[in-house]
């Protein structure tokens, strides 16, 4: 920690300590009022006495209450009809920060200014000015740190207490709402190079909105119906802060988002037993044997109808070899034969015709035109170290068991030694290389993938080079992922800040914790739980609504526990593998209560999709389970929220399920 730092710090502990006594946030008011088929107009609000009165009548009341407490405000505005209207109301947080200085939160979707994001996703190389509409996020909150000051502002709407949403009648411009939604919107505005947080009811969102991936459209405002007589009241909550670093203004704020929010278990549809059985149809309806690489069919297949097809992907979107280790370790737990053969017969096929000269695993192909030469190939570090993954779990499980596997485990030798000569010296991994290891993406932000699979490879074979790459890979992340909170990059088909990236560092530092003791293991953890704090402000605290005949919320459907995918993918997914069990673990040995009561509501909260024969969840086939859960307004190609695209991969939602509820995989390996 440099002298500047260390005075910045002290110097927060110092204000905590005295107390923050004022609220000193200044706040400005507008609404606008809509008659349909005339455009909107707009008026500037003031305050007189606890009221907000326009510069001429209008036929609303609107009362502002402000109940401040030391550093946070408690906002209610309660709005009272005299006539039938349609109305918009907007609020505006000075925050008195220079936006260039300026870093922005809005949990699941928004970190620092989006700028690993490309242009066609909200970013600052789009706006330094954005509105969203609150289900886009994990959690209702838009917040600001400044990095000159160390000061911060964040603004949570609390949910209401009756969710509600309508569908649209138009997708852009000024819409009347056609029913009740409790939605209302969140961001941020760049008024003369100031900051200023944004917020209001219902949402409006500008300067674009976000409909599906990598497409901006025009921005759309909405307003809300409220009859004569008729009263409405919409809460905020406001609260300024300090903390030394970006890093620590989200790990702070998640933890205030959680105690607001108080997210709940759920009652989980089936036990973890129930969910496998379902699972594994998957394993025997998905099978592919009629080419020279077996697999399960796990990517670019049809919802409606879930028929294989020839494309396969070995890593995330098709985890071939986990899923064919998760068959065959099911298959010998039941007696079941034809799992037993599944997974052999996948594992051979892959370690006959699956490897290049070099000792890569072919990783993407549409295999009906045949496996694609060495030099046609291109290796991501992700998808390698997936696959030695699987194969050590594999190893390890049949060796445990009698049986052993010398060629798999020259196999396994080769690329592991490969990939050390792949580390760059300043520990990182290339994102994306060819077969002669000549790099297509040199960016580091894959690398702690490469990580686990390295301990991994240290433990089963006893070669310290393997651990000495892993401990180098962290420095790395270190250096200049986790001290920057900058998570980016590892998510296969979008290169921009994502989840992933952030469970993965989760995951590394984890892994070299359970192998190191005393001070070095003491400071793993420490990496362990800041990075924790990222991977789990992209899952939901609270629960999106949904309007009538939209299929997630006629089933029931609960968005807590659930998690959006990246800047670039604004829909949930059940991705989380092991996280669920890393972050338990960190709640024993940090004492941060709330990791593990965040991870019970992940956990009984994932399977709320389960295809079964009895409910099928608007899936084809019992088993496979969905990928693309459209819960904001957003498709990935068809169908938008409430629903899931047209197409979809179950191959990674099984695997990741399936580790889920193994929660001893690891530890046993490591052990």
């Amino acid at each position: 920690m440099d002298m500047k730092h260390l005075l910045r710090t002290c110097l927060f502990a110092l204000l905590m300590m005295w107390g923050l006594n004022t609220f000193a946030v200044e706040l400005s008011y507008q609404v606008a009022l809509k008659q349909p088929g005339n455009p909107a107009v707009t008026y500037k609000l003031d305050k007189t006495g606890g009221n907000l009165v326009a510069s001429r009548p209008i036929p609303l009341t609107i009362k502002e209450d402000l109940e401040k407490k030391g550093d946070e405000c408690r906002l209610t505005l309660t709005l009272t009809a005299r006539e039938t209207v349609y109305f918009n109301i907007g609020v505006t947080a000075n925050t008195g920060f220079s936006t260039p200085q300026c870093e922005f939160y809005l949990p699941g979707f928004w970190y620092h200014k989006n700028l690993r994001s490309p242009a066609e996703a909200p970013s600052f190389h789009t706006s330094d000015s954005w509105n969203f509409r609150e289900d886009r996020l994990s959690a209702p909150l838009t917040g600001v740190y400044d990095t000159a000051s160390g000061r911060s502002l964040t603004v949570m709407r609390m949910p209401d207490a009756h969710p509600a949403d309508a569908l649209l009648t138009h997708q852009e411009g000024e819409v009347i709402l056609g029913g009740r939604s409790s939605l209302g919107y969140l961001g941020f505005d760049n008024a003369g190079s100031m900051a200023r947080l944004t917020f209001g009811y219902p949402f409006v969102e500008t300067p674009k909105r976000y409909i599906r991936k990598l497409t901006l459209v025009a921005p759309i405002s909405t307003f809300a119906k409220i009859e004569k007589g008729e009263r409405m009241v919409v809460e905020w909550r406001i609260q300024e802060g300090s903390a030394a670093d970006y890093g620590q203004f989200v790990a702070d704020t998640w933890c205030r988002c959680f105690d607001l929010l108080k997210p709940t278990p759920m009652q989980p549809l089936y036990t973890p037993d129930e969910v496998k059985a379902q699972l594994s149809n998957y394993f025997r309806k998905a099978y592919v044997d009629k080419y020279p690489l077996k697999y399960h069919s796990g990517i670019s297949i049809r919802c409606d109808d879930c028929q294989p097809v020839d494309h396969v992907q070995l890593g995330f979107c098709g985890r071939v070899l986990l899923n064919a280790f998760n068959a065959l370790e099911y298959g010998y737990q039941n007696g079941d034969a034809q799992l037993i053969k599944m997974g052999n017969d996948i594992f051979d096929s892959w370690l006959a015709n699956g490897f290049t000269a070099n000792g890569f695993f072919k990783e993407d192909m549409h295999i009906a035109g045949g496996i694609p030469a060495d030099n046609e190939v291109v290796h991501s570090i992700r998808e390698q170290s997936e696959a030695v993954y699987a194969v050590l779990h594999y190893l390890a499980y049949e060796r445990k068991n009698g049986r052993t596997h010398k060629a798999w485990e020259s196999k396994m030798r080769t690329l592991l030694d490969a990939m050390v000569n792949l580390q760059e010296s300043d520990g990182h991994f290339p994102r994306k290389y060819r077969d002669d290891g000549s790099h297509v993406d040199a960016s580091g932000g894959s690398t702690p993938s490469a990580t686990s699979t390295l301990v991994m490879g240290y433990k089963y074979f006893k070669d310290k080079r393997y651990l000495k790459a892993a401990k180098s890979s962290v420095d790395y992340l270190e250096r200049n992922i986790i001290s920057k909170s900058d998570y980016f990059s590892s998510t296969l088909d979008a290169n921009c800040e994502d989840k992933e990236a952030a469970i993965s560092a989760v995951t590394a530092t984890y892994y070299l914790a359970m192998l190191t003791k005393g001070k070095e293991r003491d400071h793993y953890i420490t990496l362990c739980r800041q990075a924790a704090y990222f991977a789990l402000s992209w899952y939901y605290m609270w629960d999106v609504p949904f309007a009538p005949g939209q299929m997630l919320g006629e089933l029931g459907f609960k968005s807590r526990g659930w998690s959006n995918v990246s800047v670039e993918n604004n829909h949930v997914d059940v991705f989380v593998f092991e996280l669920h069990h890393i972050v338990k673990w960190l709640a024993e040995v940090t004492g941060e209560k709330r990791f593990s009561s965040m991870a019970d509501v992940i956990h009984t909260s994932l399977c709320q999709l389960l295809p079964t024969e009895s409910r099928l969840c608007g899936i084809g086939v019992p088993g496979f389970n969905p990928e693309v859960v459209q819960h904001t307004h957003w498709d990935y190609g068809k169908n938008g929220k409430g629903f899931y695209n047209d197409i979809f991969a179950p191959g990674w939602t099984i695997a990741s399920l399936w580790e889920l509820y193994s929660p001893r995989r690891t530890v046993d390996f490591l052990k």
